[in-house]
């Protein structure tokens, strides 16, 4: 009987063991799209008001935990039922992965119109603060969703084949990391110029280190959240060419000659190329097709 029970507590430490060895290589391998996660969420969460920017936050962290609650069983009965499409979704992830890389970097060469930036400033009223304030947490989160839809499937994609338990385990701790790392990170981004301005606020204009550390800390906040945009953009096109490379078979042996990385990325951008000309044709034709009437008339 005891020795029943040891062999229990065994097979359980053995499989704790697997699900962490696991969960690392599955949190590294999602580790692209949790970079442009955090470039993201980092730039979405930003231009509130100092007062509002930790509330805003918790409210765009509580959407990410629902987000994944409604993902994770999903992911998981898909896996159960349907295995392959775990396989077809995480191909058509990539994709889109790839688009959304390459259209950053399309539209950094490439002058285009912006969308209108609404700052969220201390002389508007409560109720237009309010307004302004949920929609961009409302975006947050819609954002959040889909990054939180690649990022189940990729670490799904890792562990399909395994038993279900072993892939709820797994699965669940990635997204746990994902949440609670992501923005807990912007947390600490956001709030750092605040400090940086502390910092120069208790120097009292003296040119000191508090002065220096201050001025540093709020001058590097845009180049932090530009750099994580950049860095966000090359790791999407290497997650998405990684999945390429090993899930769609005529592409194993693409490039072979070139460093897998090199070959990752270069995959990614192709297929990202491929797919922003299809949607900016399916754009056009549709603009043909469907002119935007004028409100003027």
């Amino acid at each position: 009987m005891a020795s029943g029970f040891f062999a229990l507590l065994d097979d359980i430490g053995a499989l704790m063991d697997d699900v962490a060895a696991m969960s690392k290589i599955t949190t590294k391998k999602t580790a692209g799209i949790l970079g442009d996660d955090l470039a993201v969420n980092a730039e979405k969460a930003s231009g509130f008001m100092s007062s509002r920017e930790i509330p805003v936050l918790w409210a765009i962290t509580k959407g990410s935990m629902l987000n994944k609650l409604i993902i994770l069983p999903l992911a998981f009965l898909l896996s159960a039922f349907l295995p392959i499409g775990v396989i077809v979704v995480l191909v058509l992830g990539g994709v889109y992965l790839a688009y959304e890389g390459a259209e950053k970097i399309y539209e950094f060469f490439v002058p285009h119109k912006h969308e209108k930036v609404v700052e969220l400033k201390e002389d508007l009223s409560e109720e237009e603060l309010l307004i302004l304030e949920k929609s961009k947490i409302k975006s947050a989160i819609v954002t959040d969703f889909i990054l939180s839809v690649e990022i189940v499937i990729i670490a799904l994609g890792t562990v399909v084949g395994k038993e279900i338990l072993f892939q709820i385990m797994v699965v669940s701790i990635v997204a746990i990391i994902a949440t609670a790392g992501v923005y807990g990170i912007v947390a600490l981004i956001v709030r750092m110029d605040d400090f940086g301005f502390r910092l120069i606020k208790m120097s009292k204009g003296r040119k000191g280190i508090a002065y220096v550390i201050g001025t540093i800390l709020v001058k590097a906040l845009p180049l932090i959240i530009k750099s994580l945009s950049v860095i966000g953009t090359i790791a999407l096109l290497l997650v998405a060419g990684g999945i390429f490379v090993h899930n769609v078979e005529f592409l194993h042996h693409f490039l072979e000659e070139l460093p897998s990385m090199l070959r990752d990325f270069v995959v990614g951008l192709l297929v990202g190329v491929v797919a922003l000309v299809v949607v900016k044709l399916i754009k056009k034709v549709g603009g043909i097709i469907f002119p935007k009437k004028d409100g003027n008339v």
